[in-house]
Formats: structure tokens, C-alpha cells, sequence
């Protein structure tokens, strides 16, 4: 099973597979014999900053989101050992990167500062003055200042 041409991540974003470069290693774990003598895990690596098609913006917030996993070299490095050959380990790393990239692929939201009701700041001061109330009654006679 060969690697797809591109990486379709949204409509407007693909990768070309050709920018990454897959190898496979020996994982461990269960597997008996066969864990000794086939290469099942995938190791995906992509030198992200240098990557000419991903748009800056949407680099600029996976380098932020993501750039623990981001190696000296500039490379992302994702390894996957979850099943037991290696077509599967190679979708598995696949699909966990176009969930990174479609994560970062929308700019977040802009926050816009609201306002507290006029009611919600009655009922605040009200509760305050309730408490204070309540504190005031605790207190010996003759204390009240």
C-alpha cells in the first residue's frame, strides 16, 4: 500500500505527501516472535518550517500549538506503534496529523468583552450586602463599627 498524493486536511488545505518522510523501525510491546523481526512502526517526519504549502498563519499557530514536538532540526516527528503491521501504523500517524493541522487550520475565534447586566449587578450587590448582614448579626451587641 503506497501513500496518498496529497493530505486532504480542509478544501482549501492539502499537503503533498512527498514533503514527508515515513520510515519504520522495530516497536515493541506484544507481538510475540514477530515483534523481533518486522518493522511495523511508522516514524513520520516533516520539516514544518519549511513547508511551502501550508499558509503562514495557519504554521505560525501549529509552531505554537505544537512545537514541543517540534525537534532541533525543525522537524515534526510522530511515531505510531498501536497496531501490528505497518499499513495500519502508517494511516494511524497520517490521520493523527491532518487532525493537528485541521485543528489549526481555522483561526480561533476573537473574544469580545461583554458587559454585565444591569440586573446580575443588582443581584451581586444585594448578596453582598446579605453576607455583610449576616457577618454584622454574628458580631456581640454593643460592637457594631
Amino acid at each position: 500500500m503506497s501513500l496518498p498524493s496529497h493530505l486532504n486536511v480542509t478544501q482549501k488545505l492539502r499537503v503533498p505527501t512527498d514533503e514527508f518522510t515515513l520510515t519504520y523501525a522495530r516497536s515493541g510491546g506484544p507481538g510475540g516472535q514477530n515483534v523481533n523481526k518486522v518493522e511495523t512502526k511508522a516514524v513520520l517526519r516533516w520539516p514544518i518550517a519549511d513547508s511551502p504549502s501550508l499558509p503562514e498563519d495557519v504554521k505560525d499557530r501549529f509552531l505554537r500549538q505544537y512545537g514541543t514536538r517540534i525537534n532541533n532540526d525543525g522537524e515534526l516527528v510522530m511515531a505510531c506503534d498501536e497496531h501490528r503491521d505497518q499499513p495500519s501504523n502508517r494511516t494511524a500517524v497520517l490521520e493523527r496529523l491532518t487532525g493537528m493541522l485541521a485543528n489549526v487550520a481555522r483561526p480561533p475565534k476573537k473574544r469580545r468583552p461583554t458587559k454585565p447586566t444591569k440586573g446580575s449587578q443588582r443581584r451581586r450587590i444585594a448578596a453582598k450586602k446579605q453576607r455583610g448582614q449576616q457577618k454584622k448579626l454574628r458580631r456581640p451587641p454593643g460592637r457594631d463599627a
